[in-house]
């Protein structure tokens, strides 16, 4: 079978509560993996102390460790996850003060991929799960924000949200048109089979790699990414999907018949490409 690379487009790596970057990194290597893309982790994760710049640091210098140790492309994005401000609302933190403190860290993700240590800014967006009015306000003034850094950047944005369908795309399309960001380099993070522009209005999609979610987006098209939002936590080994299964589940459906090499291709190399602005040199 002619050789397909693969890339994960949302994978998780944690020395702290997890196997760590080399670990992980070789898990997906020996799966026939070879591009792993790394927001980092909320700060909580890490430490109580650990700082938004520190999380930031951490991923960008996991991702060189990788690099270092394996024959693995791996790239870091840097962002804010949207249960930050979360957590400093439940400390009591007021609504404005909360919005400036994130405001300020997301300007540091900003310059991380202003100065080339970064491809993107993710994960950001807002909750999975209900907040009241005025937080859900704010989570959107700062969905807004981070689309106006990344057109100044001219730079991906990797969202985090509740379960999206055609109505939460077009709502994020019309933001991404206001900022005069590109659409498609706004990443549904953790997306269902919504492939067909029709109902992601130009967004890029990036596919949980479940069997059926895969399968119903090679039906539509193959302009979609893969991820397994794999989270690195062995308090948690069930959750989510395992480092091993976009490229296992690639392989599959290739030996399978359902999805071409060429498809493979344009999913796991050409998208990202185009997306992230980046050469992946395959």
């Amino acid at each position: 079978m002619k050789e397909v690379f693969v890339t994960d487009n949302h994978i998780h790596v944690d020395p702290y509560n997890g196997d760590g970057p080399v670990i992980v990194a070789k898990k997906f290597e020996r799966s026939g993996g070879n591009v792993m893309i790394i927001p980092n982790k909320p700060t909580w994760t890490i430490s109580e102390t650990c700082t938004y710049k520190e999380a930031m640091d951490l991923v960008i210098n996991y991702t060189k460790e990788i690099n270092d140790n394996t024959s693995i492309k791996a790239y870091p994005i840097v962002g804010v996850h949207p249960a930050e401000l979360s957590r400093l609302i439940r400390n009591r933190v007021s609504l404005p003060i909360a919005e400036e403190k994130i405001q300020d860290a997301l300007k540091t993700a900003y310059k991380l991929v202003e100065d080339g240590e970064a491809i993107g800014i993710g994960e950001i967006g807002r909750p999975h799960y209900q907040v009241s009015s005025e937080e859900l306000k704010i989570h959107n003034n700062l969905i807004k924000y981070v689309m106006d850094l990344a057109h100044d950047a001219d730079c991906a944005v990797q969202l985090h949200t509740e379960t999206a369908t055609k109505k939460e795309f077009e709502e994020f399309a019309k933001m991404a048109t206001e900022s005069n960001l590109k659409s498609y380099k706004v990443i549904k993070h953790f997306s269902g089979p919504y492939v067909d522009e029709k109902e992601n209005y130009g967004l890029t999609p990036s596919l949980i790699a479940t069997k059926n979610v895969i399968l119903e987006g090679i039906k539509k098209g193959n302009r979609f990414l893969m991820e397994t939002d794999y989270l690195d936590d062995l308090s948690r080994p069930g959750a989510v999907l395992g480092p091993k299964t976009v490229p296992r589940r690639t392989n599959d459906l290739i030996r399978k018949g359902i999805l071409s090499i060429d498809d493979a291709n344009k999913i796991h190399v050409d998208n990202v490409e185009k997306v992230y602005g980046i050469d992946l040199d395959f």
